[in-house]
């Protein structure tokens, strides 16, 4: 029988966060039968360690429609399943070989809680797009966009479709369009949409943000890693914060009630950006597939 691990990933409590199955799959599942999985687990990710070497964990990501090459709160997550359950030793280290490359994951130790930070892959920045086509995405007006930033898409290996609303009343109306989804979407690689605003409801916080993926049958995600490492880039680029070095907490979930935290750090280094994401992950199940 095949084990698994159920935990809960940038979240600072149990039921909170974004769900994520680690399946120990060690190279004995087929595609179909790993594809079959996550869509029977049905939560934004499913992942299978095919190896759990520390210094080189071989890892798939599956959504609940497809494998993706990379997502953050799964490598977050996956991280922690190989450091507490699979690894000897507890290492402070994990290197995770993803689909996207390979990605390192450390702890530290952030305001007193241990605290997992994955490296992304150097962002690229693509094409900006028209205010007015975002807005009909998410159902507002075009006035709910903050007209000051533009709309951009960012790939850490995931890309991402950067979006900044005026306020936090717009985020939390933002509902996506089906139709000007797939106009917008439909032939890019850009599939997620993030939407962020500086109006968040912690004052803790620096940032609030919402995330939706129909296309990978994810209609909202309550913590996104990969994208928020798209937002880091996007922040550092652009030196939304008046500097091209970023170190910033957002707020994720709530409007799906499951409140999520996640880190951003980046620095624009010129040539590139330096992107790092952390958050926290909760243990809440293990099991076995029969």
């Amino acid at each position: 029988m095949t084990n698994f691990h159920l935990v809960d990933v940038f979240a600072t409590e149990r039921y909170a966060g974004n769900q994520l199955a680690v399946v120990e799959s060690r190279g004995d599942l087929a595609d179909e039968t790993m594809q079959a999985i996550a869509s029977e687990m049905d939560f934004s990710e499913t992942t299978f360690v095919d190896s759990a070497d520390p210094d080189g964990a071989r890892v798939r990501i599956f959504t609940p429609e497809a494998e993706i090459p990379f997502a953050g709160h799964p490598t977050l997550g996956t991280a922690h399943v190989i450091r507490e359950q699979l690894a000897d030793g507890r290492p402070d280290e994990v290197l995770l070989d993803l689909n996207v490359g390979e990605v390192p994951v450390e702890a530290r130790t952030v305001d007193g809680a241990e605290t997992l930070w994955m490296t992304q892959q150097p962002p690229a920045f693509g094409k900006t797009l028209a205010h007015d086509d975002l807005a009909a995405l998410l159902s507002l007006d075009v006035g709910s966009l903050d007209g000051d930033w533009p709309v951009q898409v960012v790939s850490t290996g995931l890309p991402t479709i950067v979006v900044p609303l005026a306020d936090r009343e717009a985020l939390a109306s933002a509902e996506v369009d089906p139709a000007a989804y797939e106009a917008v979407t439909g032939d890019r690689e850009a599939k997620n949409v993030l939407a962020f605003c500086p109006d968040p409801r912690d004052d803790r916080n620096d940032l609030a943000v919402r995330v939706f993926a129909p296309f990978y049958g994810v209609p909202e995600d309550p913590a996104t890693g990969s994208s928020n490492g798209c937002l880091a880039a996007y922040l550092a680029r652009h030196a939304f914060f008046g500097s091209g070095a970023v170190d910033v907490r957002v707020e994720q979930g709530y409007e799906m009630g499951r409140p999520s935290l996640l880190h951003l750090s980046a620095v624009d280094r010129g040539e590139d950006v330096h992107v790092e994401v952390g958050g926290s992950v909760v243990p809440v199940a293990r099991g076995k597939l029969v």
